[in-house]
């Protein structure tokens, strides 16, 4: 009998944001030990995790070593294992086994070492030539981009006035959201939407390789946005924010070839967008914002003004 995998304590704690998660987690042990057993694969290091998911270094009958991860069951990660199908491999972590009903997938295994510690241009470079890659035409099965930009346009157009954004900011938003959603050219590409630094491991088969895809039917030029909003206390500590987020951008869309104006402004759309969703979280929360919501609404601006002349 496969002994029952121990969830590692920061994603138990995960539990505190709501019952789905913490049903989750009470369910994920048991899970874990049938998905062991059912694709008889044994346990081959410490369970690792990142912010919904488990994965556990296994091996299987043939001595291949590959990782078993587990995900939360939601939205964005249905059709993960779709993507990395299609992918097969070309420039991305390879999918070797899915359950889907499950939300459970066995991946070759990678290393530990992801673009954080590269020089960001670097690193830009480098997911800059992954793009290419990954952008193929999207899946019919894969949800659009557009549908969940006119849905957050609405609730961003019902901002309060007292929210601490610039309502200049707001506005640029909703008339961009809403030109984005009625442009053919916002769907039809499968993109990764969360390609950042943490999310480009190395390999063997290739230097590095893409991982953890939330996949929709969208527009190349949505992608860049996470390259600047990450390791944001470079950009800081370097003492010039515009010349910071303007360097990792334009290297992005040189690099990529993608077009300047449409980067741009999508840059503006999901900034914006990221800080009405802190408002929102407080909202829900019955609370004002805390210190660490209004350092990242903060931040959400001063990318989103960056990349503007």
């Amino acid at each position: 009998m496969t002994a029952a995998v121990e969830v590692p304590e920061g994603l138990r704690e995960q539990a505190e944001l709501g019952p789905n998660w913490a049903a989750w987690l009470e369910r994920l042990p048991a899970l874990t030990t049938d998905l062991l057993a059912d694709w008889q694969l044994s346990v081959d290091g410490e369970p690792m995790h990142g912010f919904c998911a488990l994965v556990i270094p296994v091996r299987t009958p043939a001595g291949r070593a590959c990782v078993l991860k587990v995900h939360l069951p939601d939205e964005e990660s249905e059709h993960e294992h779709l993507a990395l199908q299609r992918w097969h491999g070309n420039g991305t972590v390879q999918l070797l086994r899915a359950d889907p009903h499950r939300f459970a997938m066995l991946l070759e295994r990678l290393h530990e070492d992801d673009l954080e510690d590269l020089w960001d241009v670097e690193a830009c470079e480098i997911v800059a030539g992954l793009y290419s890659r990954i952008h193929v035409p999207a899946l019919p099965q894969l949800r659009t981009l557009t549908s969940y930009v006119d849905r957050w346009t609405t609730a961003l157009a019902g901002l309060p006035r007292s929210a601490p954004v610039p309502r200049r900011l707001v506005e640029q938003a909703v008339s961009l959201g809403r030109d984005f959603v009625a442009d053919p050219a916002s769907v039809g590409t499968m993109i990764h939407t969360d390609l950042h630094y943490e999310n480009v491991l190395a390999g063997d088969r290739e230097p590095w390789l893409v991982i953890d895809p939330k996949p929709v039917s969208g527009d190349p030029h949505y992608e860049p946005a996470p390259m600047l909003w990450n390791r944001w206390d470079e950009i800081v500590d370097s003492g010039n924010v515009r010349e910071g987020v303007r360097r990792r951008f334009h290297t992005l869309i040189d690099a990529a070839g993608l077009d300047e104006d449409r980067a741009r402004d999508w840059v503006v759309v999901r900034m914006v967008h990221n800080a009405l969703w802190a408002v929102e979280d407080a909202e829900r929360a019955g609370r004002g914002l805390d210190a660490d919501e209004r350092d990242w609404i903060t931040q959400c601006i001063a990318v989103a003004k960056a990349v503007q002349d």
